[in-house]
C-alpha cells in the first residue's frame, strides 16, 4: 500500500502508471464500441469462447518459444473463421458453435501446458492481465487497435447498425451481410487478445460486455448509448488502475469490480425510476 502522503500526482510521475492509465483507457474504447453491437445482436458469448481459444494459442507460443500474442491471434482468427463456416453451413448455432471452438481452444491449451511440465509465470500473466507492465510496444498495438475499431465502426456504421437490428432486411437492401460480419468478428478477435494483455483472458468479456450492459439500462438514444458505454469502460478502468497503485492490489479484479458495480447501480435506479 502506497502512503498517504504518496499522492495521484506523485504517481503520474512514473511511466508505468502513464502507460498503464493510457493503454487501459484505450482498451476501454475499443472494447466499449465492439461489445455494445456484441450485447445487441446477443453474441456476447463469442468473446468467452474467442477468449478461452486464445488460452490455446498462448499455451503454444510459450511452448515454441514465439511471441504469444502472435499465436494467440492466429488461432483466434482460426476459431472465429470455424465459428462463421459452422454458422453459415448450418452446422452449429452461434452459440454452439462457439462451444465447440471454446472447447477445442482451452483443451488444446490444457494438453500443451501439461506437456510443457506445468503453468508459467508467463501463462499467468496472460490468464489475470498485467497492465502495470505494459510496454511502450503494447501502447502502441492497443493505438493502432483504437484506430482500427474507429476507422471500421465509422465507415461501416449504418451497415452494421442494421446488421444488427435485422440482418434479413440488411440482407434484403443489398448488404453483404456475410462479409461484414465475418470482418466484425476478426476485429473482435484482435480486440480480445489485445486486451488480454491488459485485463487478461479470464476476465476480458467483463471488460467488453460489462460497459454496454450497464449503458442499455439507461435508455439513452443509440448514440448516447454508445458514448456511455465508452465512459464507464474508460472510467472504470482508470479507478481500476488508480486504485490497484495505491492498495497494490490486482487491477483487474478492481476494474471489473467497479463495471459490476456500476451495472447494478444503473440497473437499481433504471428499475425505481
Amino acid at each position: 500500500m502506497i502512503s498517504p502522503a504518496f499522492s495521484f500526482f506523485d504517481l503520474l510521475g512514473y511511466q508505468f502508471f502513464q502507460y498503464a492509465l493510457i493503454g487501459g483507457s484505450l482498451a476501454a474504447f475499443a472494447c466499449g464500441w465492439i461489445g455494445l453491437f456484441l450485447v445487441l445482436r446477443r453474441e456476447a458469448m463469442i468473446v468467452d469462447g474467442v477468449a478461452h481459444t486464445a488460452f490455446g494459442g498462448i499455451a503454444i507460443g510459450i511452448f515454441l518459444g514465439i511471441d504469444p500474442i502472435l499465436s494467440a491471434l492466429v488461432v483466434s482468427i482460426l476459431a472465429v473463421l470455424g465459428i462463421s463456416y459452422m454458422r453459415g453451413k448450418g452446422l452449429a448455432h452461434s452459440d454452439s458453435a462457439t462451444a465447440v471452438m471454446l472447447a477445442l481452444g482451452f483443451s488444446t491449451g490444457l494438453i500443451v501446458v501439461s506437456l510443457a511440465g506445468g503453468f508459467s509465470v508467463d501463462l499467468f500473466t496472460y490468464l489475470f492481465g498485467s497492465i502495470l507492465t505494459i510496454s511502450q510496444q503494447d501502447l502502441l498495438l492497443v493505438t493502432a487497435l483504437g484506430l482500427v475499431v474507429l476507422a471500421f465502426l465509422t465507415l461501416f456504421y449504418k451497415e452494421i447498425l442494421a446488421i444488427t437490428f435485422d440482418a434479413e432486411s440488411a440482407r434484403m437492401m443489398g448488404i453483404p451481410v456475410r462479409t461484414i460480419s465475418l470482418i466484425f468478428n476478426l476485429i473482435v478477435a484482435l480486440t480480445i487478445i489485445l486486451s488480454i494483455r491488459i485485463i487478461g483472458i479470464i476476465l476480458v468479456v467483463a471488460l467488453i460486455v460489462l460497459p454496454a450492459l450497464a449503458a442499455l439500462q439507461l435508455r439513452l438514444s443509440f448514440r448516447r448509448t454508445v458514448v456511455s458505454t465508452v465512459l464507464i469502460g474508460v472510467l472504470s478502468t482508470v479507478l481500476g488502475v488508480i486504485v490497484s497503485a495505491f492498495y497494490n492490489v490486482a487491477t483487474s479484479g478492481i476494474i471489473v469490480f467497479t463495471m459490476v458495480a456500476v451495472y447494478l447501480i444503473v440497473a437499481a435506479y433504471a428499475r425505481l425510476g
